[in-house]
């Protein structure tokens, strides 16, 4: 039996962000890892979905060259077993950092399945065969088997593929984004069922690799939970790069070829069709990994398929607590870590915030770029606020025109009252990067004169975050 602080159950970005802050505040410190460090958001996420994107990025400026006074010879192809190898081989560089930071800070890592078995103690089997493999090879025999003791246990197990009963996918014909990441081949065509930000990001990725690409949405707009002003913009950028997009529609049944599928589609006022493509992403969300860690036998609470926790991460068993895509949306890397963070540093007794999800930003990487942080314009009139709205258009801002990015917007939100920014809203080139700027002055309870007094440089895309701030009360400079 062996004796621990902390044990961190999942080493996703909340779990190994996490074991590092413990070991920092002196907790001896261990973390449980099944199958690769950097959990899903490093090995089959966030990271090597953006080297796709910046692949299907330079393939798109190539291909339009001549916007930019240049002249290519020769045809450009993609070249699918290279773009795939370079984003394999982004993913393997950042595992290999993970275990050098555990390394370096000192973290135990165990390798296995653990369940809890009491409060206050784990029991860890040797691990299975991951269902994916891992990118750097496990030590052998260091499998980590048998029990261990901590006085604070952390869940962080994170999201897995969320699977609709008949709509199952097969890794073939049907793909979830673990197969949708490494194609053998870039088919003819496909269907994306959800447009959410995993959904999106590969419709736009195979879409500017020249796939022909339908995307079917259950909700009324494409992104729902965007602001539906700069989803109505992302969308008319999208068709006209030539994608499909079908809102208020389902997929119903799928029937299977040799080498294709034929979904049959139903819309909301009961019309209905089939489309028949090579393949099919299923991306209609994730759902969190609670089984198998002892959670019914020690009667932590859970609600649809997350755990159920307070702002600091506790659940309701003392000891016990949960962090990321386990306890709960948003379903984001950046809210694990700092819930993570939360969590250890109100164990160790520091005076720490409880996580506010209204701060924190939401990133799609497709093409145009959408980013945001707090409520929506429909939300803050919902709420009951009395509200300014300000725009600004990437057609009035020089650095867009000169990049050749000329389509896009930035849009906020003010309590009229108070001055109060309640929510800011992007979609155009490089938002991903500009919405920080917003999410810090939320923070730091900026209001409308702070913004307005702040010295934004010029020529930048950030300028256009300023004269967003001033359009809501009407003192746009140039527009």
């Amino acid at each position: 039996m062996s004796a621990y602080d902390v044990i961190i159950i999942g080493s996703g970005p909340g779990g190994y962000v996490t074991a590092i802050r413990a070991a920092q505040l002196g907790f001896k410190t261990a973390i449980v890892e099944r199958e690769h460090l950097g959990g899903i958001c490093l090995n089959w996420g966030c990271i090597p979905t953006k080297a796709l994107l910046r692949s299907a990025e330079i393939y798109h400026y190539a291909t339009h060259a001549k916007n930019y006074g240049l002249k290519l010879e020769g045809t450009m192809t993609p070249d699918t077993a290279e773009i795939v190898k370079r984003s394999r081989g982004v993913s393997q560089r950042l595992n290999g950092g993970v275990g050098f930071l555990m390394k370096k800070n000192k973290v135990d890592v165990i390798w296995g399945e653990a369940k809890l078995s009491k409060p206050g103690e784990i029991v860890v089997t040797e691990m299975k065969k991951p269902a994916v493999q891992p990118q750097n090879p496990i030590p052998k025999g260091v499998q980590g088997a048998g029990t261990y003791t901590a006085k604070h246990i952390i869940v962080a197990t994170g999201a897995r593929p969320r699977v609709l009963p008949g709509l199952e996918p097969d890794g073939k014909l049907i793909w979830t984004y673990f197969e949708a990441m490494v194609p053998q081949a870039m088919p003819k065509s496909l269907i994306v069922m959800g447009s959410g930000a995993i959904g999106i990001e590969f419709a736009s990725f195979y879409r500017t690799m020249g796939v022909d690409v339908t995307v079917v949405e259950v909700m009324g707009q494409v992104m729902p939970v965007e602001d539906a002003e700069i989803s109505a913009i992302a969308r008319k950028s999208f068709e006209k790069q030539g994608m499909k997009i079908l809102t208020n529609t389902k997929v119903t049944k799928v029937e299977k070829g040799a080498n294709s599928v034929t979904a049959h589609i139903e819309d909301d006022k009961g019309g209905k069709q089939t489309l028949t493509a090579e393949r099919m992403i299923s991306a209609v969300g994730v759902v969190g990994n609670i089984e198998n860690l002892g959670l019914e036998s020690l009667g932590i609470k859970t609600d649809r398929g997350c755990i159920v926790t307070d702002g600091y991460g506790r659940t309701n068993v003392p000891g016990v607590y949960a962090i990321g895509d386990v306890a709960g949306p948003p379903m984001l890397a950046h809210k694990a870590e700092h819930e993570g963070v939360i969590c250890i540093e109100h164990i160790k007794g520091l005076h720490v915030h409880p996580m506010d999800k209204r701060k924190i930003p939401g990133c799609t990487y497709c093409h145009p770029q959408v980013a945001s942080v707090g409520l929506t314009e429909a939300k803050a009139k919902e709420a009951g606020y009395d509200i300014r709205v300000g725009r600004f258009s990437f057609g009035a801002n020089g650095k867009a025109i000169a990049l050749g990015e000329d389509n896009g917007l930035i849009k906020t939100i003010f309590d009229k009252k108070t001055g109060q920014l309640l929510g800011a809203h992007m979609v155009g080139a490089e938002v991903t990067e500009l919405i920080q700027g917003y999410v810090v002055a939320m923070n730091l309870e900026t209001t409308e004169e702070d913004l307005m007094h702040t010295i934004f440089p010029h020529p930048t895309l950030s300028e256009m975050m300023k004269e967003s701030v001033l359009d809501a009360y009407g003192r746009a400079l140039n527009a």
